[in-house]
């Protein structure tokens, strides 16, 4: 009889980690300006008990307690289903709840002393709460109706801590913007949800892949619509190019926003895509669009961010890029690869927002050799073919199947591109004849190539069996967007070589200016945006500044 209790552990953990935040919000929310300090320190308490849960869970998922448990239950008319309140036990799961609760952690702790001394600390904090516990019960939930209503709930709260300053027009606007096209994807995931449960017969993500199995033959047309609504709402949630511009101007929010938006809230789109992959497996339409727009993504977003000069706003569309390059993986079926990348990103980018005040001396450009194109491309090509000969050395000792595959020879390709980074500071004619430093770097890149395949073999022991196996290329189409995905990180590396070079000629100086005005295409979408939208509740006044914020604008 105990064993059977302990079955559910995991279960109540992760149940119970979203609500002290949660009712931090909806409960103690009310007057929480008149205690700022007192509702700080619920607000951490309630993110630090949430991350004790998520290791807990963790804890009793490894010893076996690992039993779904459904809490509520709603019989929903017309055929929609069960709307529930139940636990999605997977590893992905406790993946994601682990690092959203680590993240959780330290914003909350650094709000508390960057909003100490704002006149509105306490409702900053009291959304920062509802925000978190929302996106905790999005993560967790394993009911398709329970995901819709976090995913409507995490957004909502998010917009008020994005026009958290209600006198600044360019953050009013981002918030705007971001607010009708959020609107626009839960549009699209509720029409999803409602042709997947009314073909699919289930309410439960769980339940997704067990229902196609039950098919013989094609695919009823509703599916493969609810596939590509899937991919719209992720595309818009992940700020993919076109829709890419209200995430590089809520630079204006708080930076505890910031942090936790990049470092947690903007992969709820590429969640939903890990969550609904054994209906994506079954659709190469929809799958090809997530490696187009990705793709596209990081090719432009890539260029953009070059011309920025603004540290917070190049950080933004460093994500842009790093989004699209999640949606790429998944679209390739790389999907514990995909997850891979979300853990690493989120530390790296919640790290980046945080220290954005003290690091402007990493970010300013230096001054790079005016040399001649054919050196500079003979030391990219040198640099690239080190590069690959190593990557594809050290994956093969880790057994990766790169010739079965032909998706995982493209993903080696872009780590060879990255890798010949590294290696071309060594590679420059000021540090022509330096084997010393041409050694500490091939001894780095040869850890980051360790590293990152180890810790793809981890990763695939650990959500092989969750996350489907999709072969990659099957169609013509397919096969020339591997050779894109090759070619254009290719591109990237030659262009940021050779820019100096390049920026002498007059119609790259006028592709330079274009792309540093992001292509114009969010003053499009601001046109269309126009005056409406959710407007502030308060008038615009003139906001106190923080004690943090004050020495952040001196500075």
């Amino acid at each position: 009889m105990m064993t059977d209790k302990l079955g559910y552990l995991v279960s109540a953990l992760m149940l119970v980690t979203p609500w002290p935040l949660l009712a931090t919000g909806l409960v103690l929310g009310f007057g929480a300006n008149r205690y700022p300090r007192l509702y700080r320190k619920v607000v951490s308490a309630s993110a630090l008990f949430a991350l004790l849960a998520a290791i807990g869970s963790a804890f009793a998922y490894a010893a076996g307690w690992r039993n779904p448990a459904t809490y509520f239950s709603l019989d929903l008319p017309h055929g929609l289903g069960v709307f529930e309140i139940n636990t999605d036990v997977d590893p992905l799961t406790i993946t994601m709840l682990l690092l959203v609760a680590f993240v959780g952690v330290i914003v909350t702790r650094f709000a508390s002393t960057y909003m100490d001394g704002d006149p509105r600390e306490g409702e900053f904090h009291r959304w920062l709460a509802l925000t978190l516990g929302s996106f905790f019960t999005l993560i967790v939930v394993g009911n398709l109706w329970a995901f819709l209503a976090s995913w409507i709930a995490t957004s909502l709260f998010l917009h008020e801590l994005l026009a958290f300053y209600r006198d600044r027009p360019v953050a009013i606007l981002a918030a705007r913007k971001k607010y009708l096209l959020h609107r626009l994807a839960d549009v699209s995931l509720l029409s999803a949800i409602v042709l997947i449960v009314r073909d699919l017969h289930t309410s439960d993500f769980s339940g997704i892949g067990p229902s196609l199995l039950a098919y013989h033959g094609a695919l009823p047309g509703g599916l493969f619509v609810a596939g590509g609504l899937i991919v719209f709402a992720a595309i818009l949630k992940s700020a993919q190019f076109p829709f890419h511009g209200w995430l590089i101007q809520v630079m204006e929010a708080p930076t505890p926003v910031s942090a936790l938006l990049h470092a947690g809230i903007i992969y709820t789109g590429a969640f939903l895509v890990l969550r609904t992959s054994p209906l994506l497996s079954f659709e190469n339409g929809a799958r090809d669009a997530l490696v187009f727009v990705g793709l596209l993504s990081i090719g432009l977003t890539s260029l953009m961010m070059i011309t920025e000069t603004n540290i917070k706003e190049s950080l933004a569309y460093s994500t842009c890029a790093q989004m699209g390059f999640m949606l790429m993986e998944c679209g390739l079926g790389l999907y514990t690869v995909a997850v891979m990348h979300i853990l690493s990103h989120s530390v790296y980018k919640a790290h980046a927002f945080l220290s954005s005040g003290s690091v402007v001396d990493h970010f300013r450009a230096p001054s790079l050799p005016s040399a001649s194109i054919l050196p500079s491309l003979l030391r990219a090509l040198f640099g690239l073919g080190v590069g690959t000969g190593m990557t594809f050395a050290i994956g093969s000792a880790f057994g990766v199947a790169f010739g079965q595959e032909p998706a995982l020879i493209v993903l080696g390709i872009i780590l060879s591109v990255a890798i010949s980074r590294l290696m071309l500071p060594a590679l420059d004619m000021q540090h022509a004849g330096t084997a010393r430093l041409f050694l500490e770097t091939g001894v780095m890149s040869a850890g980051v190539c360790t590293a990152y395949f180890g810790l793809h073999r981890l990763f695939d022991a650990f959500l092989g069996a969750l996350l489907p196996t999709v072969p990659f290329p099957q169609t013509l189409f397919q096969v020339f967007l591997l050779a894109a995905v090759a070619l254009t990180f290719f591109a990237l590396l030659l262009i940021q070589q050779l820019l100096p070079r390049i920026l002498e000629r007059p119609v790259w100086r006028a592709v330079y200016v274009h792309l540093s005005n992001g292509l114009y295409i969010d003053i499009l979408i601001e046109r269309l945006v126009g005056p409406g939208g959710p407007s502030p509740k308060q008038p615009l006044r003139e906001t106190p500044l923080s004690k943090t914020r004050q020495s952040e604008v001196l500075s």
